[in-house]
């Protein structure tokens, strides 16, 4: 006899924030900023205390759940009454009609992307009363697929917001076991919203020091330091690997020092955790960008867990992703401050799409990132693994029930690797530099496991004549190397701080075959592969 596997209720579905009023729209409307109020006041308390903090996320989940609706109404309604830029784009698009519930009000409103947003408007008019402050704000840098970098601008008070945030979140992750704890900050410093922000959190609950991406300063204050404290490394994936490779290289000793890491920008596979945790003592992941916000989410005990049983369950990951071709990261985010939809696109996937509830100086409402993705409710999730059998033990003891939040990657044919972004567009023109670029034919490019778990980009290349004419995997990533430091200015930065940054991969195939096999039967032709991860 066989059984179903259960239908999951996807966190962000269609309901009125918990109550259902037969009253006309503006009757609605008031009661919504009422509720939207709610929300800002859940997040008040909970931000008081280590305590409040825990206690909210761990017992107010499903309050924050029907509240976030309310929130992003409120957060909307504001936004087009104060920013000249979004009130002009939802004017174009018309205004939102009568709604019998806060999301279907939110689904009127349009999307919100680089294209048809940010490249419109100016810094000034996408901010609150159409100008920029004179003072108490920061401004914060991310590439686009030129290389041409996006302003970013946030006030002192929502920098405050999020680093209070980040540090709660950081020491409820950690020991509290009386010892010093000493961060090593090395995601990229200088105007990269990552690094800046990380080292401003952090430091309200430790002693940091922000090395940036260099193995030298981060061994090195090891070694000054001592065994005494809890280290907590923070950077991109690949650097921690490369980090521990180059200890064993100098015969230093690492299994002595108490550390843990804290690591975003790109994915990990469930390998390279393992990996990674034969000397840090655990490794957290957390979602965010800098055109949305920072810091939208993060990787605790239960998302870790549910992670790693669907990587061996593909039920499991079936029932909780729609998919088995490729385990996304899967984290937890506060719908007080976050309201996300799964918004399917003409292609059949799901793009997340985030309205930033918390006041900013430039709001995003119904923003896209261009990442795949969605949201599943927490006891949603947890029936379904109990279902098929899978008891959460250990991680569902004081868990915090707030839901899940899983993402794929981008859907907006790019790569990340080391902190910089990889475009199909820069591939290409960087194989049209080659010598033999006529005789080669199509390209993909995805990133691979090689050496046990570790990832690089692999491009893959047609090349049904070159390689008759000598042409070799070597001479292309060189040309391609040189083009993308050229063309992209976090590329650039990523290679100053750290050579892991010039391992790019390329395997040439004969025409039609591996990757290109099915090209003949395709109108467009893939150039970013979906990779399996592997468990």
């Amino acid at each position: 006899m066989t059984t179903a596997t259960p239908t999951i209720r996807f966190a962000n579905a269609d309901d009125d924030g918990g109550v259902f009023l037969r009253v006309t729209m503006p009757a609605r409307l008031w009661w919504w900023a009422v509720l939207g109020a709610c929300a800002r006041l859940t997040h008040r308390i909970s931000r008081l205390s280590l305590w409040t903090f825990s206690w909210s996320a761990r017992r107010g989940g499903s309050l924050a759940l029907r509240l976030s609706g309310p929130a992003a109404v409120t957060a909307a309604r504001k936004a087009m009454r104060t920013v000249p830029a979004y009130a002009s784009l939802v004017g174009q698009h018309g205004p939102p009609q009568a709604a019998r519930s806060p999301q279907a009000w939110l689904g009127q409103l349009p999307v919100t992307t680089k294209r048809s947003y940010i490249d419109r408007w100016s810094l000034a008019e996408r901010c609150r009363d159409g100008r920029l402050p004179a003072h108490g704000c920061d401004l914060d840098e991310s590439a686009g697929s030129t290389g041409a970098p996006y302003t970013w601008i946030r006030s002192e008070r929502e920098l405050e917001d999020v680093h209070r945030s980040l540090a709660l979140l950081s020491r409820h992750l950690l020991p509290a076991d009386g010892r010093p704890l000493v961060v090593l900050n090395a995601f990229s410093m200088g105007a990269w919203a990552t690094g800046t922000n990380v080292a401003a959190a952090l430091r309200a609950i430790a002693v940091v020091k922000s090395c940036g991406p260099d193995i030298d300063k981060v061994l090195g204050t090891i070694v000054l330091l001592g065994g005494e404290p809890t280290y907590v490394v923070c950077g991109y994936p690949p650097f921690l690997r490369i980090l521990i490779d180059a200890a064993a290289e100098r015969g230093q000793d690492l299994s002595g020092v108490r550390m843990y890491a804290f690591v975003g920008g790109e994915g990990m596979t469930e390998g390279a955790r393992r990996r990674l945790e034969r000397t840090f003592t655990r490794v957290w992941s957390a979602y965010g960008a800098s055109d949305l916000d920072i810091g939208v989410a993060a990787e605790t005990p239960v998302s870790v867990w549910l992670r790693q049983q669907a990587s061996e369950r593909p039920d499991l990951a079936l029932a909780l992703f729609g998919r088995t071709d490729r385990l996304p990261m899967v984290f937890q985010y506060d719908p007080c401050d976050y309201h996300v939809e799964a918004v399917s696109t003409p292609a059949g996937a799901h793009e997340l799409v985030v309205t930033v509830t918390r006041p900013m100086l430039s709001p995003r409402v119904r923003y896209n990132v261009g990442d795949e993705g969605g949201t599943i409710d927490f006891q949603a999730a947890l029936a379904a693994c109990r279902y098929l059998g899978l008891d959460p033990g250990e991680a569902e003891r004081r868990p915090f029930r707030l839901p899940f939040l899983f993402v794929h990657g981008r859907s907006d044919q790019t790569v990340s690797f080391m902190g910089a972004n990889l475009y199909p567009e820069d591939i290409a023109a960087g194989i049209d530099a080659h010598r033999a670029a006529d005789r080669l034919g199509a390209f993909c490019m995805e990133l691979a496991e090689v050496d046990e778990d570790d990832v690089r980009p692999l491009i893959h290349i047609e090349a049904p004549e070159a390689l008759r004419f000598g042409t070799t995997a070597a001479e292309l990533v060189t040309v391609i190397r040189d083009h993308l430091a050229a063309a992209s200015a976090d590329y650039r930065e990523a290679l100053v701080e750290s050579a892991q940054a010039a391992d790019i991969r390329v395997r040439l195939w004969e025409t039609g075959t591996g990757p290109f096999a099915s090209n003949a039967a395709r109108i467009k032709h893939r150039q970013v592969l979906v990779t399996a991860v592997a468990a």
